[in-house]
């Protein structure tokens, strides 16, 4: 079992070298800096979901107080229960076996074998790690708790003046609490997860609320407390083992500690890889830490005159910087915060490819976090035996699909199969190759990686489909995440719009990557195919529908009809009326319908959605909403409309974070657009919006822009090259002037455009 293989994850894994000095007053001398986008709180908060959140893609901590005690509940994110999802493995487990029984409308028994496992099994599952626990009710009441977003610290103060900073390292296997002014007898503990016994409130709903742990079979595990060490270590299933490990030294009124989680594969070779040469200090991994964060923030920011959006933005961008590495486990649905409430995670916090992984990663490109993103890729490229095993099993194609939830190690977890076994969801996945080929101009990953992938997906459904009557390819049988549910009525005869556009979106991407790469043969063959798929189902009024049996009339979380929108493109404003007019008419429709069954990822997609269609006001209040409405206090979002006001029926608070990152990437697009073949600045903001900027958001061709606008008016635009290329500028002045040039040059083109030539590390500013 091959689970992840590069250098920080190896030393992750290992959890070596996790002794320390007491570190010096070195570490006092470095002041914190405190901004305006931090999470403040006059108390600890008292639930899990709304504590102060560190992470570094593997390790993670949240810091809250549970009875009167100051808790860190611990996790890391490849902590799993990698049993087989029960009844999965059956001859029937087969695309044409399904086929068969939607033919027949005998549709009960594909709900038993494969969807039902899901609802009642509790494995395999994501697990949580373990809780530290202090004593602090001789340090008086919390006077202020804070996370620095800028330096990913922690900060609490108490009314006697004890203060504890708290940080999980941003590149080592470590996570360190200092405590200062605080009493000699001062005293804490770790508490394991209560696999051993169940908790007596019994979960409404075991797949949102989460099952209890006590299902999973494991004998409890043993803590042993040592001087200055406390140990924890659990065996899973399998053979599945990982260990918590305490220590901590403690000179007057200070008190410095690290922790970490090594886990156990068993097919697993032992990784000889030392995370550290020698001690280390609270200090010296502090100044470390706070390095690679401010290399992290330094890549791009925004600045909007709503406070709201803003601090929302920079908190969005913190998680990502929290959950996502190059060499890390891809962000889950909870990433490295697993719920702590003694129970599974909800949705088993699995891989959920039918929206949750892709939407968490959609701020990564404009964002210019491409080494942060890369790490979906390789989880991905990791797993693909076991995604070709699957697609030759299931679909009996050769090629490329992917389950649509999976394990940590891309098996199959079943669910309600329409989406969790979609023949598309391959397809989704490649948009995010097409993505950072698109946004890096990395020829060699385009060659050795992106190519690949979409040439297997393409030739899978190459396969798959089948020509009608009239000579259309489609799909034997289609669906629509998540319409009509896990009923027989979520089958269509017909293509899907969301199939549609997926399959569109492959043939056409790969044809263009085979065009670059030189390859005339298969970009004529795949250009062939594209053009045997039929245009969108579309209603009289020129509205996107479902399928062309089902217009959209119904209020649904997942947009999945508008795919060729967003996030796809294949339907752009920038092609004229027509296709204005089915944007502008179908997110019309979506308005008038309502969003009585939304989620809060829902607003987040709309605010992208809204974007291009150039509607800055409408973009900006989905995303308004989204902040306001569906996250806790310390930003996380939970699915639900918590202010109970309307905004959805849905107003529970399962905890995941695509929505999070989906509204980071909304204001991005508000601020910079580059996918219709040229770069747009500013064009989706509202009127109102006087003083806007950005600083290094990234475009397609590996461009990154800078732009100011003051007083209503464009007042600088700045493109930089990475790669070095020919970029066209959609002017946002009337008339212009180059400021500065540096191995670059301009000329104009059609009317309101310039045409950029630069050489790599080349830059050009315009202004008035």
């Amino acid at each position: 079992m091959k689970l992840v293989g590069r250098s920080f994850l190896c030393r992750l894994l290992t959890g070596i070298g996790c002794g320390f000095l007491l570190g010096t007053s070195l570490a006092i001398a470095q002041p914190l800096q405190p901004g305006p986008h931090d999470l403040r709180f006059a108390q600890l908060p008292t639930r899990w979901d709304e504590a102060l959140p560190l992470g570094n893609g593997v390790l993670g901590a949240l810091i809250w107080q549970k009875n009167q005690r100051l808790r860190f509940s611990l996790d890391r994110a490849d902590l799993w229960d990698l049993r087989p999802m029960k009844g999965l493995d059956r001859p029937e487990f087969s695309y044409q076996w399904v086929q068969d029984q939607v033919r027949k409308k005998e549709y009960k028994i594909v709900q038993e074998y494969f969807d039902k496992p899901y609802d009642t099994e509790p494995g395999p599952t994501k697990i949580p790690g373990a809780a530290l626990e202090f004593n602090t009710a001789a340090l008086g009441p919390v006077t202020s708790a804070r996370l620095i977003i800028q330096n990913a610290v922690a900060e609490v103060k108490w009314q006697n003046g004890a203060v504890l900073r708290s940080f999980v390292h941003a590149t080592e296997p470590v996570g360190w609490f200092r405590f200062e002014q605080i009493p000699a007898d001062f005293s804490f503990e770790l508490l394991p997860p209560a696999y051993g016994k169940a908790i007596e409130e019994k979960a409404e709903n075991a797949v949102v609320d989460g099952d209890d742990l006590v299902r999973l079979g494991y004998a409890q595990g043993n803590v042993v407390r040592q001087k200055n060490k406390i140990t924890y270590h659990q065996t899973g299933w399998g053979g599945f083992s990982y260990d918590v490990t305490i220590q901590w030294t403690q000179k007057g009124t200070t008190l410095e500690g690290t922790w970490t989680i090594a886990s156990h594969f068993p097919e697993k070779k032992k990784n000889a890889v030392s995370a550290k040469t020698g001690p280390q200090t609270y200090a010296a991994d502090l100044a470390a830490h706070r390095s690679w964060w401010q290399r992290f923030w330094a890549k791009s920011a925004v600045q909007v005159p709503d406070s709201l959006l803003q601090k929302q933005w920079y908190l969005e961008t913190y998680k990502f910087g929290a959950t996502a590495r190059a060499d890390a486990p891809p962000i889950s649905l909870q990433a490295v915060w697993t719920a702590d409430n003694g129970r599974i995670p909800p949705w088993k916090g699995d891989y959920h490819h039918d929206l949750n992984t892709q939407l968490s990663y959609w701020p990564s490109y404009s964002g210019n976090h491409l080494t942060e993103s890369i790490g979906y890729l390789n989880h991905l490229e990791e797993n693909l035996p076991v995604y070709r095993a699957y697609t030759k099993r299931y679909f009996g194609t050769d090629g490329l699909a992917v389950p649509g939830v999976t394990t940590l190690t891309g098996k199959e977890m079943g669910g309600w199969i329409q989406y969790s076994l979609s023949p598309t969801v391959s397809s989704w996945l490649a948009h995010h190759y097409y993505l950072q080929w698109k946004y890096s101009q990395d020829a060699v990953f385009l060659r050795q990686k992106a190519y690949p992938w979409l040439k297997g997906v393409a030739r899978h459904l190459e396969q798959l489909t089948v020509l009608d009557e009239s000579g259309k390819r489609k799909l034997p049988i289609s669906s629509s995440p998540e319409i009509k549910n896990n009923s027989l009525e979520a089958w269509f005869p017909t293509n899907t719009n969301y199939d549609l556009s997926l399959m569109k979106f492959v043939f056409k991407a790969a044809t263009e990557m085979a065009t670059v790469l030189g390859n005339q043969s298969d970009a004529q063959h795949w250009q062939t195919i594209q053009n045997q798929f039929s245009d969108f189902a579309m209603s009289d009024q020129k509205e996107l529908m479902f399928a062309a049996s089902l217009p959209y009339n119904e209020s649904h979380r997942h947009f999945s009809h508008l795919m060729a929108i967003h996030p796809l493109g294949l339907i752009r404003w920038e092609d004229g009326e027509n296709a204005q007019q089915i944007i502008k008419n179908s997110l019309a429709l979506l308005d008038r319908v309502g969003p009585d069954w939304w989620c809060g990822y829902s607003y987040a997609w709309l605010g992208s959605l809204k974007a291009r269609a150039k509607d800055g006001s409408g973009a900006a209040e989905a995303l308004q909403t989204f902040a306001s409405a569906f996250c806790s206090v310390n930003s996380f979002h939970l699915n639900g409309d918590q202010t109970k006001s309307g905004k959805s029926k849905f107003t529970y608070r399962p905890f995941t974070l695509e929505g999070n990152f989906a509204f980071a990437a909304g204001l991005q697009e508000m601020l910079l657009q580059s996918y219709a073949g040229f770069i747009e600045v500013f064009p989706a903001i509202p009127a109102s919006w006087k003083n806007v900027g950005f600083t290094d958001l990234r475009t397609e061709g590996a461009f990154l822009v800078s732009a100011r606008r003051a007083a209503g008016k464009p007042d600088g635009v700045t493109v930089k090259s990475e790669k070095g290329g020919t970029a066209r500028l959609k002017l946002p002045f009337k008339n212009y002037v180059v400021k500065a040039s540096q191995r670059a040059s301009v000329e104009k083109s059609e009317t309101g455009f310039v045409t950029i030539k630069l050489q790599p590390g080349g830059s050009v500013t315009f202004g008035n």
